[in-house]
């Protein structure tokens, strides 16, 4: 599968790394030729200097063959146009990113016009996991599965929880939850359990489980946080407008921090409902002044990583009892998470995760069952998949204890019509189901796969 990048910005170069990596031919299109010459001298790629809204630059990079054109530069007029020129030059499929809100609320009608396969909008995917995660405040990280009705939650075990000491199989027998644990983290070490995992104070669970059980599991385990009602967003840029117009929907009472006073204006305009405090949030004294020790929720989304982290400490400091920050560069999401700041977000990830899953479903467009969606967690060590099953395989209808997985591999949850099932041995896949796997192999393109005898018989 040939597929064209326009743009090596941080998205762009995250996708070229994780493409090249599984083994799809990779061109990369961008200006710079400095940061051309550092992703070739990194990654298996080849790169064509230029501007990706010439025909000419698009034909040295050969998009008339292109499977994919992915158009991902920093001005949303840039990627709509590259993409159009592209499918006239003859590539099959584009995805533009495109941030701009008014474009978005209209691109319905400039898919078809442009031709568009997809269209990204990384602030608003952001903004949607960032309102998940204050809905449920126990949990780290919440994606969600089978459009909404399954989620996978990260939830690190609190101090003192009567968790640690617990196996899974008893876990499940004593408090008879509808959950599955499916990736346990641990320090540097990764894994997805058995029944036999006793767990321990510090492990960082990945929890599957219906929108309807998340709750009962948090009465049960988590730190029974109130329900937030009081946030404060510092950054009133595209992340800070998405999700205080979803906050304030959902009827709770936001502030948002924004230093540039012109922005300001415009944001008192668009959020009537929310209170736009023009201000530096770095600046200790304006947020106690505007509350932040009453506050139940921080939400830093300033453009710098920096600026976000400090004033996320000083959050925790204030006592909020959740603080969500935007980290883009991936060597500081470590570091921030040794500082006890567990809910990170990413516009980049969550761009390249819905690129990725695109990109699996038409590599696979011809097999068994197709991706829908994909996640990948834990640093990348560790993935989550939806499967549509749409034909019947050597694996449909046969108990699960039946079938051969491969080791470090899980099929997590099935979603059957109205019915959301965390699966025993004695379910079975069934055509037309919605299958989440979590596995800890690369390049899982069907549910066959992570069976046995499917990586063999490929």
């Amino acid at each position: 599968m040939k597929i064209v990048i326009i743009g090596d910005g941080k998205v762009g170069y995250k996708l070229a790394r994780q493409l090249s990596v599984e083994n799809y031919e990779v061109v990369m299109i961008d200006n710079n030729e400095k940061k051309l010459r550092f992703a070739v001298d990194r990654l298996d790629i080849a790169c064509v200097p230029g501007d990706g809204v010439d025909a000419e630059v698009q034909k040295q990079a050969d998009v008339p063959h292109a499977d994919l054109v992915i158009a991902c530069t920093s001005a949303d007029e840039c990627n709509m146009l590259s993409c159009l020129i592209a499918r006239r030059l003859g590539a099959r499929h584009t995805i533009a990113r495109v941030r701009n809100p008014i474009y978005f609320r209209q691109i319905g009608l400039l898919k078809e016009d442009l031709h568009l396969s997809m269209a990204v909008n990384p602030e608003l995917i952001v903004a949607d996991e960032i309102s998940r995660i204050l809905l449920f405040p126990d949990a780290s990280k919440i994606e969600t599965f089978v459009k909404g009705r399954v989620e996978l939650l990260e939830f690190p075990i609190p101090k003192g929880s009567r968790l640690v000491g617990t196996s899974l199989a008893e876990l499940y027998r004593r408090y008879q939850i509808q959950v599955l644990v499916c990736a346990v983290e641990h320090g540097d070490d990764v894994l997805i359990p058995d029944g036999y995992y006793v767990l321990r104070e510090g492990d960082r669970l990945h929890i599957a489980a219906s929108h309807r059980d998340v709750k009962p599991f948090f009465k049960m385990f988590g730190n029974h946080r109130e329900k937030i009602r009081n946030v404060i967003i510092c950054g009133g840029g595209r992340v800070g407008y998405y999700l205080a117009a979803q906050l304030c929907s959902l009827g709770m009472v936001v502030k948002v921090v924004e230093k540039n006073e012109a922005r300001c204006e415009e944001l008192s305009e668009l959020l009537p409902k929310a209170d736009i405090i023009n201000g530096d949030a770095t600046d200790h004294d304006l947020l106690i002044e505007e509350g932040i020790e009453e506050a139940d929720a921080f939400v830093a989304l300033t453009g710098m990583d920096e600026e976000n982290i400090i004033v996320s400490l000083f959050a925790k400091k204030q006592g909020v009892g959740k603080i969500i920050t935007k980290v883009n560069e991936d060597r500081r999401v470590s570091m921030v998470e040794e500082f006890g700041l567990d809910s990170i977000v990413s516009a980049k990830a969550a761009t390249a995760d819905a690129i990725l899953s695109y990109v699996r479903a038409r590599n696979n467009s011809r097999g068994s069952a197709n991706v829908e969606t994909m996640y990948q967690l834990v640093d990348d060590k560790v993935e989550a998949l939806e499967f549509i099953v749409k034909s019947e395989t050597d694996y449909t209808g046969i108990p699960l204890k039946d079938l051969p997985l491969r080791s470090n591999n899980l099929i997590a949850c099935i979603a059957r019509k109205h019915k959301i099932i965390i699966p025993n041995g004695d379910d079975s896949i069934q055509v037309g189901d919605s299958v989440i796997v979590v596995t800890m192999e690369k390049q899982i393109e069907d549910i066959e796969d992570i069976l046995m005898q499917g990586r063999d018989n490929r």
